[in-house]
């Protein structure tokens, strides 16, 4: 990731605890950059060593670290060292200056233990100084991202991180907030887990200023959304994203290409705010996206600041637009144009002609058309050139001019305009004054602001045309989803030097953002504590905010900036300086507005928001809330000639005129203001309603706060402004939120770390064992006093207000100090004892030694010493003495013992007595509080009680408060919708005036427009009579048709079996069809509603039918072409397979190639292994025959039967190598050639596939092209259809006389759905057919690794030389399998050239058919060519078998030759293994023998040791049960002796306690009891012990017994043991001899495997070949299927094309039904109002006649008058039933039953009546001729597509029908094929098996025997080693024997002189020889001889004396 310039990046950093200068941190960042460390972890994890370092914690508390203010770092570190009054003396910790500082700029510092905090919230101080100060650690760390409760802060590095690879996303998925360090990925995660767990919707909203990474942070929020939650799509594979998250991740390009700019701070910054709303289904998955936006600052298109750029797609566009589009657009240098202010300036690190590319890629992604994209460009080439049209002002006037109109011509052309109205527009435009229009002339300022309007109206419009657009692209659904995430990237708080609207806008939005933030916050504050049942004063800081808010949107009383805004913008003579002071007057006392405080100030007002105070400017203000355009120029650019111009500007009638603005005169401003009231809506309305839906939706989300930070204006990775952080900090509302947590309890810890960590303070608190965490923190708590206002104590945490943690911290510290002091001086006291008396000890050892040294000196030399020394052993006096002295030492130390217990029984018997007393108390105690607590348990429900009562009541009171306070809410709510709803009444009124008018006018014109329609009336009615010729011409044609469909029913009959199958799939189709059906009968009803409407379309008609038939064409022309292109490409990639089959089946060859390889290798080295283990053993032979030469003869011959064996075993390791040597050689030289060969195929394979790709990508480029114009045609199409629609709507009534006609096509279209349903069949069938070739090539591949497998086990077995049979009756099976290859091979040939023959007659048919429909001869041509391609690849494939079938002979010829040498082999081989098998069995019988005789041994000695055991451990119990027994019968007597004493006290107390003697009598019965089952209890012990003691004697005799035939058995066992070494030491010499020959035999059997290798690779070329040609007839079958698919596409094609055609002549005939209708009810109307004109002009003549011959008489008159009144009645009666059946045109004609005198009136009326309904007839009659010529038209395009259709069709269908045959002979073959294989597969299968368990067993009993081997040799070596040391022990033995002798003949000698001496009685003396000896012995001994030793050694002496001496 990059933030920052177009991606700038982020920043690694260092580790520190107090803020230095930046120099330093810079070079650290530098230093790390070189080393380049890019471990993830280093930017994510915090270091916790450097943190838990205790130095740094003891330097915090020794120093008393504070916070003080600096102007460079924004604050110090500094340790107090004293206080004066208000002021406090510090000392900085950087430099060791002091310094004064007033008492409230000190803020405190964090322990140690908070440094780098990963949540700010936790910070026990929470200030702006340590805010800061953790930031700027972690940025200086490398850790950017950092919570602050809610928010997560992040600061722009200004590098690239790598912290947003898909394994660090990987890391965050699943994970909780908690679990994982700050991140993107961690709020991301957050939000997705709970709206799919909560099904809540989430919304992530970041802010900051621009360059702080907002754009960059929501494209890693985007982009870990699309990983996480890709679509269906993209679920099978992670790494490759869906459609739709490939989409959205491209609308950031296409967004930041229209909406971004290079400015001072940020080389991409978004100029526009943006909320993303990504929705998921209910399973979590995305299913679309829409994005809003908000304030797009669209006068950086007309102006841009110093070294600053325009929106980057100008750039784009004017570098990276090739020749041809630049003259398309009319585009020219940068310098060129007057609204690139700066002209070209680059971006460092990008190319802006790259990312035109970009954007255009982004742009085919999103699905935009090339007519789009070049619309757009267009327009953005139109706001460039509006830049460059120059005014002039004229002499003598202000009037502008315009000299020069060749940028207007340029501009007209782009837009579609006239320049002549176009530059009228511009100069003199009209505006209305009063109720006229006149021409104003226009000043040159007045021109260029209008232009400059223009252009940035074009612009915004084109911007929200895109967003659109794109919106579009992304809700695929069309529908909301089941849950969104939505992403809000807007700019955050900015205060500048003076502000303007926009800012107020900016600023305003983060008031309401931050008014979120606050509410949420004391919500979840508020759950918190209500959670852990905390009381507390809860806060609404939402409300905070409110007064601010309310003085910029407040509708009324007070109205607030935007609303007085608003109502100046409709006063004409208005001003940005009254709205000011109308402002200063309505809001001046508002507690958050100010006036400006001296006259010099440049800002008009202030107001003071959250984030600080801020001073607007309100210049043009009403300009900017208005957005005034020139109306002229914009009606001409609605009435463009370019569609996407005219769509950009259809909301024309809602623009800001100029008339608006210019304010003329009074009557004008009243006029506009009626007329124009409700038609347009200032900015300020429309960005309010915009603001409040974005709230309105967050409300209803769970939001998630990011805050981004810029940390320097020089884009410089690694340094942080500490003021401008902190400004941001501000701005963001981050010490806004830290001001909250402050207010209440900040600080919590869970109670059990509470505790483990301030424990310490408190020791004595806690007492020991168990107790409850929360307890035990209410104790401690009480402990340390502190004020109860500081804590808080929940149900499972501690709370603490800000500050008390530190506190805490700083005594734990003390306490930890004073303690380690401590500890340390008791150790170093305890280690300087011990060293003192280990000297003391040392000094007095040193004096032994030095005593005992001088006394051996001294008697060493002096022979009585001597013999003292020798003699005193021998005394068994002094051995009494000492035992005597032993035995009373413990006789004493028994008295002590018995002293000590009976002491202590005296201690317990009186603490018994104590105890006692207690017990007594306590329980009196006990039962007095038992009654106090039922007193105060009776109280306590008393009180529960009233408590209930008074809490019912104070519920009762609190829910009538609600009640009230929720009415009178209710109440002000419908009060303000009241207000509101008069007010909509009042301007709906106006607007229903001005629509009446409108209704008046448009009533006019359709009255002419139904003129129009009854002209056209008549000439449908002369095109119906056209119809019904056509009609019957149509059924002529059906009848033909009719009788062909008879035909081919005839040949369907064939099909009716297949058809069967198929009936499941028919059904389904039926049931679309009804459902299809449904749908139509809807969309008819649909069309029915629209009847009523009438548009001015109908002159186009003719024009769109015209465009339509054109199309079509084209369509029709495409579709071949695509048709042509899709084949061209199956066929490419037919040929890709093919090549990439070669390739695998080349590496599959190379692969073999190595394991062969490395298996030669792997015997060679198990060869030289041998070779080294022989000569190993040959030396150990060889040393074993040197040293037992001289022994017996019997071992030299062995020794020359070994040389023997030795030099033959040379031999054949010789003859191996050199076997070796050769075989490596051959296979190196085969793999060279190997190699070769695959090299050239892999060029030739890498060249095809070249050219392969280079045709890939034209037909992919053409592709694109055509599927472009399919889009734009298919756009078309829909267009023209719904103005069709339109249309078919007026004439639906015409089209009723086609329904004759319409059910002979209804019947036409069943038989030709049942003919689609038995094609439908048919490529089912196919599609089985395709699906099981796939299957049997996977079966053939399948058996293909399968015959490998067997391959090597094969090779393993030849190994192992014992499985030869098993492989020579494979052989001849295969042989088998050939033969019957060859045979079926033969079949195929024949069946081939069956379907040559075949393939000749579809010729023939097909001719005779050309010969017959002349429509069919370019498709049967086609098919003839194809079929003379598939005769020529057959007939090569041919000739290629019988090649094929030759070298199969000629391999079989050689197999048979070598599979008799094999039997010979075979049979050699046999032999030896019978042999081999028989010494095995023996040597197996041997060795079992020996092992049941050992395991026997083993047996018996465990079972003896195993009794032995238990009968000692029960000697040893019952031993300890005697002590234990008699212990306790000593206790039992003194306690009897004890209470005899008591007894005797107490009688003779009996005197003075008469009371007690009952009591006392019952404890002497209990003790009598207990002192007799004590008694027994001692007999039966002392029983038990007599009962061990004899068990004892008897083991004792046991084991003795049991150790003397122990003794005899191991000396039996060794006797025989060496009598088995010696027999395997034989065994051992004859496996031996056979080993050689086995390895000999080994040799001769790797030469056979060889030789089976070569004819298996022979073999394998065989099986490729056949695999080759069943490749291309597979090939063939594709190309079959190929075709097939176009004919179902054609299919499908007619289907569509039949089905328009039913629907539209159904339409047209309920149309002509409906007008059939109306035109005989008007003809009825007609009639019956003629004949009642005619009886009323009757009676008229008659009554005058009557009138002029009055005077004939009365009586006549009275006659006269009476039958003209029956006359009247009569007339009055039929009138009547005539005004039932017209009520619509005789409503005046009711009249006349009741006024005879109106009759004249009525009639004149009724003859006005007639006049019309005759031209509504005539009208009606030729609409009806022209619907008529229609029909006739389209029935005669329809016949002719008919008879196309059919004719191809029924062509399709003998070929499908004659393929069908050819495959089904196919299938059957093929399935003949597979069951042979799956036959010899399962065969082959077997023998493996078999093969495998006999090689297993071989393999176990080899180990066997080498294991078997091995123990012999080891035993042989131990035994050899034995009898060596036995030897050597012998021959010690033999020499301390002379010696013995020697000294013992001596010795005699001495004696005997002695004895004669002593009979001569002369004087004694030792010889030297005597003493020589001695001294010998004493040399050898040590200096301080044991007795023990002088013993041992003269009872030595004394035995060896011999019997002379008696």
């Amino acid at each position: 990731m990059r933030w920052g310039p177009r991606r700038p990046g982020l920043g690694a950093g260092a580790n520190e605890h107090h803020f230095r200068g930046d120099r330093s941190w810079i070079l650290l960042f530098t230093m790390a950059q070189r080393t380049g460390l890019e471990d993830p972890e280093r930017y994510l994890f915090v270091d916790r060593a450097v943190i838990y370092n205790p130095a740094t914690q003891a330097d915090w508390t020794a120093k008393k670290l504070v916070w003080i203010p600096s102007e460079r770092h924004g604050f110090e570190a500094a340790s107090i060292k004293e206080e004066r009054g208000d002021e406090v003396m510090v000392e900085l910790a950087e430099n060791g200056k002091k310094a004064m500082v007033n008492k409230d700029d000190i803020q405190k510092m964090n322990p140690p233990k908070f440094s780098k905090v990963e949540d700010m919230a936790e910070l026990t101080c929470l200030n702006e100084a340590s805010v800061l100060h953790n930031l700027k650690d972690r940025y200086y760390s490398g850790l950017i991202y950092t919570y602050s409760g809610l928010f997560c802060v992040v600061i722009n590095p200004y590098k690239n991180l790598p912290i947003y690879s898909e394994n660090i996303i990987e890391m965050y998925r699943g994970k909780k907030r908690h679990e994982m360090p700050p991140h993107i990925y961690a709020i991301s995660e957050s939000a997705y887990r709970c709206m799919l767990q909560d099904r809540e919707d989430q919304s992530i909203l970041c802010t900051g200023e621009s360059g702080a990474g907002k754009t960059e942070n929501t494209k890693k929020v985007i982009q870990y959304l699309a990983h996480v939650a890709s679509s269906h799509k993209g679920r099978k594979d992670h790494n490759i994203p869906g459609e739709l998250e490939r989409q959205l991740l491209q609308a950031n390009p296409i967004l930041e290409s229209f909406g971004n700019a290079k400015t001072v701070k940020n080389d991409n910054s978004s100029r526009f705010g943006k909320f993303i709303r990504i929705n998921f289904d209910v399973t979590g998955y995305i299913v679309g996206a829409n994005i809003e936006t908000y304030l797009l600052e669209k006068s950086r298109a007309v102006r841009q600041a110093k070294d600053e750029r325009t929106f980057h797609i100008f750039y784009q566009l004017l570098s990276g637009a090739g020749e041809h589009l630049k003259s398309d657009l009319l585009l020219e240098g940068f310098n060129n144009y007057r609204f690139l202010s700066n002209g070209y300036i680059p971006i460092p690190g990008q190319q802006d002609k790259d990312n035109f590319q970009e954007t255009m890629e982004a742009m085919h992604i999103m699905g935009f058309s090339h007519e789009e994209i070049l619309s757009m460009l267009k327009v953005v080439s139109s706001v460039l050139q509006f830049g460059n049209i120059s005014f002039k002002k004229e002499r003598n006037t202000d009037q502008a001019s315009m000299p020069e109109n060749t940028v207007a011509q340029k501009l007209c052309h782009l837009l579609g305009m006239n320049v002549m109205e176009f530059t009228r527009a511009i100069l003199t435009p009209r505006i209305k004054v009063g109720r006229d229009y006149v021409q104003k002339a226009q000043t040159k300022e007045q021109a260029d602001f209008a232009v400059e309007a223009l252009a940035k109206a074009t612009y915004e419009r084109l911007f929200r045309w895109l967003v659109h657009r794109i919106n579009k692209a992304l809700d695929r659904t069309k529908r909301q989803g089941a849950s969104f995430i939505g992403i809000l990237d807007i700019a955050g708080f900015e205060i500048f030097e003076l502000n303007s609207f926009e800012q107020l806008c900016i600023n305003y939005t983060n008031e309401k953002l931050q008014q979120l933030f606050n509410h949420t916050m004391f919500i979840l504050e508020q759950e918190e504590y209500q959670r852990e049942g905390i009381e507390w004063n809860f806060i609404d800081f939402g409300l905070d905010l409110q007064p601010c808010i309310d003085l910029i949107e407040r509708p009324a009383n007070p109205p607030g900036v935007l609303a007085l805004l608003d109502e100046e913008c409709w006063f004409p003579k208005a001003t940005d300086k009254t709205f000011v002071e109308k402002l200063v007057q309505e809001q001046g006392s508002h507690s958050k507005f100010q006036k400006p405080r001296q006259l010099k100030d440049k800002a008009d007002f202030c107001i003071i928001h959250y984030a600080g105070k801020v001073d607007y400017k309100a210049d043009e203000w009403l300009m900017k809330n208005m957005d005034p355009l020139n109306d002229n120029v914009a009606t001409l650019l609605h009435q463009s000639s370019d569609r996407f111009v005219a769509e950009l500007w259809k909301d024309v009638d809602r623009i800001v005129g100029l008339d608006q603005v210019t304010g003329m005169t009074e009557t004008a401003f009243g006029s506009a203001y009626k007329t124009k009231k409700g038609m347009f809506r200032t900015v300020g309305q429309l960005y309010k309603e915009s603001l409040t839906k974005l709230m309105a939706t967050l409300r209803n989300t769970n939001p998630n706060f990011v805050r981004c930070i810029i940390p320097n204006h020089e884009k410089r990775a690694g340094k942080l402004d500490p003021h401008l952080v902190l400004d941001q900090l501000r701005c963001n509302g981050v010490l806004e939120g830290i001001r909250i947590c402050r207010q209440g309890f900040p600080n919590r810890i869970v109670f059990q770390e509470f505790r483990q960590r301030y424990e310490i303070l408190t020791p004595n608190a806690i007492p020991k064992g168990f107790m409850d965490g929360k307890q035990a923190c209410e104790r401690m708590i009480r402990a340390l006093e502190l004020d109860p206002n500081l804590y808080r104590i929940g149900q499972s945490k501690i709370f603490f207000r800000a500050g008390v943690l530190a506190h805490l911290e700083e005594e734990r510290d003390l306490k930890i100090t004073d303690i380690i002091i401590f500890f340390q001086a008791v150790c170093r006291g305890y280690l300087a004892r011990k060293a003192f008396a280990k000297k003391q000890q040392q000094l007095s050892a040193l004096k032994v030694l030095q005593r005992n040294c001088a006394a051996y000196l001294k008697l060493r030399h002096w022979q009585w010493w001597r013999v003292f020394t020798k003699v005193k052993p021998l005394l068994q006096v002094t051995r009494q003495e000492e035992e005597l002295q032993a035995k009373d030492e413990e006789l004493l130390k028994v008295k002590e013992k018995q002293t000590k217990v009976e002491g202590e029984l005296e201690e317990m018997e009186r603490k018994h007595q104590q105890l006692l007393e207690e017990k007594n108390i306590l329980a009196e105690q006990l039962q007095a509080e038992t009654e106090l607590f039922a007193e105060a348990e009776e109280m306590r429900a008393r009180l529960a009680a009233k408590k209930q009562e008074l809490e019912e009541i104070l519920h009762d009171l609190e829910s009538r408060v609600e009640e009230e306070e929720e009415r009178n809410q209710i109440l002000q709510n419908e009060k303000k919708k009241m207000q509101a709803h008069i007010q909509d009444l009042e301007e709906q009124l106006d607007e229903e005036e001005g629509a009446r008018q409108k209704l008046q006018l448009e009533k006019v014109t359709a009255e002419a427009k139904i003129k129009k329609m009854e002209e056209e009336i008549l000439l449908l009615e002369d095109q119906n009579s056209k119809f019904i010729k056509e009609k019957k011409l149509m059924e002529d044609r059906i009848a033909e048709c009719s009788s062909q469909l008879a035909e081919e029913e005839e040949k369907a009959k064939n099909l009716a079996k297949i058809r069967n199958k198929q009936e499941v799939m028919i059904s389904d189709l039926e049931e679309r069809l009804k459902k299809e059906e449904k749908t139509r009968q809807e969309l008819e009803k649909a069309k029915r509603k629209l009847d009523g409407e009438t548009t001015d379309l109908q002159d186009q008609i003719a024009e769109l039918q015209a465009q339509i038939d054109e199309l079509k064409i084209q369509v029709a022309k495409k579709e071949e072409e695509l048709q042509g292109a899709l084949a061209r490409g199956d066929d490419e990639t037919l040929h890709k397979n093919n090549a990439l089959k070669v390739v695998r089946e080349l590496q599959a060859q190379l692969a073999e190639l190595q394991e062969d390889f490395e298996s030669e290798k792997a015997s060679r080295n198990k060869a030289e292994k041998q070779k080294r283990d022989l000569s190993e053993e040959l030396e150990a032979l060889k040393t074993e025959l040197e040293d037992t030469l001289d022994t017996t003869a019997a071992q030299q011959e062995l020794r020359t039967k070994r040389e023997q064996e030795v030099a033959e075993l040379k031999k054949a390791l010789e003859e191996e190598t050199k076997n070796h040597e050769a075989q490596i050689q051959d296979m190196r030289q085969r793999h060279a050639t190997a190699l070769e060969e695959l090299s050239e195929q892999l060029e030739q394979a890498k060249r095809f596939k070249a050219n392969l790709e280079k045709n890939k990508q034209g037909l992919e480029t053409d592709n694109k092209e055509l599927a472009c114009e399919v889009k734009v045609l298919q756009q078309v199409k829909a267009e023209s259809e719904h103005k069709r629609k339109k249309l078919d709507a007026q004439v639906q009534e015409l089209h009723a006389k086609v329904s004759e006609g319409d059910r002979l096509r209804v019947e036409l279209a069943e038989k030709a759905n049942k003919l689609q349903n038995e094609l439908d069949n048919v490529s089912t069938l196919l599609e089985e057919a395709e699906k099981k070739g796939i299957k049997f090539a996977k079966d053939a591949a399948g058996l293909e690794s399968q015959l490998q497998d067997t391959q090597e086990l094969l090779q393993e077995e030849t190994r192992q030389k014992l499985n030869l049979s098993s492989r020579i009756r494979q052989l001849e099976e295969e042989k088998n399998s050939l033969q019957e290859q060859q045979e079926e091979e033969e079949e195929a040939r024949k069946n081939l050239e069956k379907q040559v023959l075949a393939l000749q007659a579809q010729l023939t048919d097909t001719k005779k058919k050309v010969d017959d429909d002349l429509g069919t001869i370019e498709s049967l041509e086609e098919a003839k060519k194809k079929l003379l391609k598939d005769v020529e690849a057959l007939s090569q494939r041919l000739e290629e078998k019988a090649l094929a079938y030759d070298k199969l002979e000629k391999t079989k010829n050689r197999l048979q030759q070598e599979l008799d040498d094999l039997l010979v082999d075979l049979d050699h081989q046999r032999q030896i293994v019978s042999n081999l098998e028989k010494k095995q069995k023996k040597f197996d019988q041997l060795l079992a023998e020996e092992k049941n005789i050992s395991a026997r041994y083993a047996e018996e000695r465990d079972r003896a040791e195993a009794e032995a055991r238990e009968k000692e451990t029960k000697a040893l119990s019952l031993a300890r049960a005697l002590e234990e027994a008699l212990e306790a019968k000593e206790e039992s007597e003194r306690q009897n002796k004890q209470l005899r004493a008591d007894m005797e006290d107490l009688m003779s107390s009996k005197d003075d306690v008469g009371k007690n003697v009952h009591e006392l009598e019952k404890s002497k019965r209990a003790l009598e009891q207990q002192v007799e089952e004590m008694r027994t209890q001692l007999e039966e012990l002392e029983d038990e012990l007599q009962a061990t003691e004899d068990a004892k004697l008897r083991l004792e005799v046991n084991m003795q017994a049991m150790k003397a035939q122990f003794e005899r058995d191991l000396q039996a066992r060794d006797e025989q043991n060496e009598e088995k070494k010696r027999l395997l030491v034989k065994q051992v010499r004859e496996l031996e001899a056979e080993l050689e020959d086995e390895r000999k035999q080994r040799a001769l059997a790797v030469a056979s495997k060889k030789k089976m290798e070569i004819d298996l690779k022979d073999l394998e070329a065989q099986i490729e070949a056949a695999n080759k040609a069943r490749d291309e007839v597979i090939k063939q079958l594709r190309k079959l299927q190929a075709q097939m698919k176009d004919y179902q596409r054609e299919l499908e094609e007619a289907r569509a094309s039949r089905d328009e055609i039913f629907a539209q002549s159904k339409e047209s005939e309920k149309k002509l039904k409906s007008l059939e209708a109306e035109i005989l009810q008007l003809q009825e109307e007609l009639a019956s109002s003629e004949r009642a004109r005619r009886h009323a002009e009757q009676e008229r003549d008659e009554l005058a006649d009557e009138i002029a011959n009055s005077a004939s008489g009365k009586s006549a008159l009275l006659d006269e008058k009476r039958r003209l009144e029956a006359r009247i009645a009569q007339l009055e009666e039929e009138l009547e039933e005539e005004q039932s059946n017209m009520e619509l045109l005789n409503d005046r004609f009711r009249k006349t039953t009741l006024q005879v005198d109106t009759l004249n009136a009525e009639l004149a009326a009724e003859r006005s009546a007639a006049q019309k309904s005759d031209n509504a007839r005539q009208q009606l009659e030729r609409q009806n001729k022209e619907l008529k010529a229609k029909l006739q038209e389209l029935e005669g395009a329809v016949k002719s597509k008919f008879k196309a259709t059919i004719s191809a069709l029924e062509a399709k269908i003998g070929q499908l029908e004659e393929q069908l045959e050819q495959e089904a002979k196919e299938r059957a073959a093929a399935n003949k094929l597979v069951r042979r294989t799956e036959k010899k597969l399962k065969e082959i299968f077997m023998q493996v098996e078999d093969e495998r368990r006999h090689a297993d067993q071989y393999k176990e009993q080899m180990e066997k025997a080498n294991a078997r081997m091995k123990q012999l040799k080891r035993q042989l070596e131990e035994a050899e080693e034995e009898a060596t040391r036995a030897n050597a022990s012998r021959r010690k033995l033999q020499r301390e024997l002379d010696d013995a002798t020697e000294a013992n003949e001596g010795l005699s000698r001495e004696v005997s002189t002695l004895k004669n001496r002593l009979r001569r009685g002369g004087p004694i003396s030792f010889s030297a020889s005597r003493s020589g000896r001695r001294q010998l012995h004493i040399e050898g001994a040590s200096l301080e001889l044991s007795d023990d030793d002088t013993e041992s050694k003269t009872s030595d002496v004394n035995e060896t004396q011999p019997p002379q001496s008696e």
